[in-house]
């Protein structure tokens, strides 16, 4: 891979045929990246360890599935989001059986109490919350986010701006809801 020291060129090889120690070199580069990217998505050190480490489990079964070396950081970074995502979900049906309970118990939150941006785009519909994080945090452009969605880029584009659109209405004194508004 260009730009790829020849050491990890032959750890990527290596881990293809099994080599266990040459898969944990090539993912001790990115495992500080996975872990921040895993906590954007669930703000929670515990899950975002889980995340990382079942995404680790499942990149470690399918290393043999990477074509070309080039494509190992894209590869293991849609495992990530995808764990990511299932968490979430799984998460969600948790999270909307005790909203009902405490939404009986305890007055809506007033627009007056601020929440910073990290709050505000968790509370971003899925789509919107990953184009968001992979734009601006990963610093991704929109054709590698399609890649990554495998989506057109259009629809990543038209996403990026409606997540825009609504973190703009949220600080203009809106708030951001459960429908990802």
């Amino acid at each position: 891979m260009e730009g790829w020291p020849l050491f990890y060129q032959n750890r990527f090889k290596k881990a293809q045929q099994g080599d266990q120690k040459a898969f944990l070199q090539l993912i001790e580069c990115d495992k500080e990246k996975l872990y921040k990217m895993a906590y954007l998505y669930v703000k929670n050190e515990n899950d975002a360890l889980d995340i990382v480490q079942e995404t680790i489990t499942k990149a470690y079964v399918n290393m043999g599935t990477v074509k070309e070396e080039r494509y190992f950081s894209t590869w293991l970074t849609k495992i990530l989001i995808n764990t990511a995502l299932d968490v979430l979900r799984k998460n969600s049906k948790i999270i909307l059986l005790k909203e009902e309970m405490t939404e009986k118990q305890s007055p809506i939150m007033g627009i007056e109490e601020k929440m910073d941006l990290l709050q505000a785009i968790e509370q971003l519909e899925e789509k919107y919350k990953t184009v968001i994080i992979l734009r601006y945090y990963k610093d991704l452009p929109v054709q590698q986010i399609a890649e990554y969605l495998n989506c057109p880029e259009g629809t990543v584009k038209s996403n990026l701006h409606r997540a825009i659109q609504k973190l703009k209405q949220f600080y203009q004194g809106g708030q951001v809801n459960e429908q990802g508004y």
